[in-house]
């Protein structure tokens, strides 16, 4: 039997930020652990959300993928391809696999090109040739993503904001990719705009063959896009598992408390013994052995000397903590 190989591996992805003092002759002082050994891989046509606090680390992950920064260590590898490996032209090439949808729509477009300029902006870097085939291919792509080809002399400022983010849909599916990061794509439209942005992200996913990774704080909406998910703390991966299997069955003690927080209809059903204090430590001064051991009610000497490995349980889900197989059980019993 085969096994197929997944589309996208991420191996112990880092990023630290030095931190300097100095104004004459500035020196390091420190590090911002804004990544720090994070390990993933997402399949063909597998949606991965990935989700925590302000501050975990999402979106340097984000940028990471696409190779926006440099890593500090790890690799990525898109197709058995390692990114950290190529060459300014080699990259540029590989970057048609892959692409991303940023989070502020206004910032992430130039105010100064018309639309259908900024949706074909990735065919002219690749080396397509200006003139009628490629305002064909922008006609095309403005009304894959429910604009019309007329909006196509719009400037950025003529649309609406959940417009502007199907422009930049429609930038990131340009060149045919296989891969795109969804960074906090909807988090900044409105409640209905939103669903409408997530049944086109889905419906271009089933047309195009795509894989996303959807990075979000609401875990309402992963719930709805995603096949898995990943839940970061401090810049590490502290559990990921099919989404039925992790909201249902929560096992981290940090899952445990960001599932308790989604709102419900009715305040008595909410899970208070599961509820989050405290603020997430400093990425320059993390600390000792498992990072959540400063909010964890669970809290033992050996969670304070010993960092918990990112261990697999079975059914796909991979947990980092030292007491993962006592809340397994209880939690899967409890919701069957």
């Amino acid at each position: 039997m085969s096994t197929v190989q997944p589309l996208v591996v991420v191996e112990g992805l880092a990023k630290h930020y030095p931190v300097r003092d100095g104004l004459l002759i500035p020196r390091e002082i420190g590090q911002v652990r804004a990544v720090d050994g994070v390990s993933f891989t997402v399949n063909e046509g597998e949606t991965l959300g990935l989700v925590g606090e302000s501050g975990c680390g999402k979106s340097t992950v984000a940028k990471l993928l696409m190779r926006l920064v440099e890593p500090t260590a790890g690799r990525v590898c898109i197709d058995g391809q390692d990114l950290a490996s190529l060459a300014p032209d080699e990259l540029r090439h590989a970057r048609r696999a892959l692409q991303i949808v940023f989070q502020d729509p206004q910032a992430s477009l130039n105010p100064r090109m018309r639309a259908e300029d900024i949706v074909v902006e990735p065919l002219v870097i690749q080396g397509a040739q200006r003139g009628a085939a490629l305002r064909r291919r922008a006609a095309e792509l403005l009304e894959m993503v429910g604009l019309s080809a007329a909006q196509g002399g719009s400037y950025p400022h003529e649309f609406s904001g959940g417009q502007r983010q199907r422009l930049g849909i429609a930038r990131a599916i340009a060149p045919k990719p296989r891969f795109i990061v969804c960074d906090e794509a909807v988090s900044a439209l409105d409640v209905s705009v939103q669903a409408q942005i997530i049944n086109l992200l889905q419906d271009l996913q089933r047309d195009l063959k795509l894989s996303y990774l959807f990075i979000s704080h609401d875990l309402s909406v992963v719930k709805h896009i995603s096949d898995r998910v990943a839940v970061m703390y401090l810049g590490k991966i502290v559990e990921i598992a099919d989404k039925q299997s992790l909201y249902r069955s929560p096992v981290h003690p940090y899952t445990r408390a960001l599932i308790a927080s989604i709102p419900v209809a009715h305040p008595r059903l909410r899970q208070a013994r599961h509820r989050l204090v405290g603020d997430m430590p400093s990425a320059m001064s993390p600390p000792t052995g498992c990072a959540f051991h400063t909010r964890c009610p669970h809290t033992a000497d050996v969670c304070r000397s010993h960092e918990p490995m990112l261990i697999d349980q079975g059914a796909g889900r991979r947990v980092a903590c030292h007491f993962a197989e006592r809340f397994a059980p209880s939690l899967t019993t409890t919701s069957s």
